[in-house]
């Protein structure tokens, strides 16, 4: 059983991962055994030293992954500097809430691109770098309960949100026959710094408190099982899903 969680020997690229549920990520291949890339516009060095205090081995890229140029420009680097991949986390995004009466239609496109385009470009390049190497490898999209949600003053976000779970069943029904598995994660409430305007108000929080049936708000700590689970082999014949990590709050 510990062979098939077992993440020994692999080599995982995560974006997005300077905080939060990007840490979380981190935090969890690194315990499973995995080597990490961390790519992020962000500070790395939070991120650097809990990977080395648990004695993993990290990488740390900076990048603003808006541009397609600097997408090719950093997966360039990543493959000549630390060799082959094995694991990819499409986890970068960016938010901006605003009326959709007024949404600036340039920040919109931002978004598109951060959360969206960059994560088909990046599966794009992981997926031919798995095939031609032969191996079976991982691609694991960050999606959110506004993939199933409208939300409010959050259309550019809840528009990407619905794209990453289209984008993962689509490229899971292009590169499964390459043994590559292609699955999203669906964070609910997450107890983070960016989200600390609402779990921080009682009255903000009350109506989400009342809808979480496990009783608490999540952690970034809460995403390491699931992506030791999807980046190992125990998940080898799971393709095309998303998994909510909410503690219930959809099943609600």
């Amino acid at each position: 059983m510990n062979e098939l969680f077992s993440l020994t020997g692999k080599r995982a690229v995560i974006t997005g991962c300077a905080t939060g549920i990007g840490q979380g990520l981190v935090m969890g291949l690194v315990s499973a055994g995995a080597e990490v890339v961390a790519v992020d516009i962000a500070d790395l060095s939070d991120t650097r030293e809990k990977v080395e205090v648990a004695g993993g081995k990290i990488a740390c890229f900076k990048c603003d992954l808006a541009s397609a140029e600097n997408i090719d420009q950093v997966w360039n680097e990543i493959v000549s500097t630390v060799g082959s991949i094995d694991i990819l986390f499409n986890n970068a995004g960016m938010q901006y809430r605003s009326s959709a009466f007024e949404y600036p239609t340039e920040v919109f496109d931002k978004i598109i691109d951060v959360n969206l385009r960059s994560a088909l470009l990046l599966a794009q390049k992981a997926a031919k770098h798995y095939r031609e190497r032969g191996c079976k490898g991982k691609i694991v999209n960050t999606a959110s309960l506004f993939t199933t949600f409208g939300g409010v003053n959050v259309v550019g976000y809840t528009c990407t949100k619905h794209g990453i779970l289209g984008l993962t069943r689509a490229l899971s029904n292009e590169f499964s026959q390459y043994g590559i598995c292609v699955n999203a994660i669906a964070p609910g409430y997450i107890q983070t710094e960016l989200t600390k305007s609402i779990w921080s108000d009682p009255e903000k929080r009350k109506p989400i408190d009342e809808r979480l049936p496990i009783g608490r708000w999540g952690t970034p700590e809460d995403f390491e099982g699931i992506a030791v689970f999807l980046a190992s082999s125990a998940s080898d014949y799971i393709t095309g899903v998303m998994i909510p990590v909410d503690g219930g709050y959809t099943a609600r």
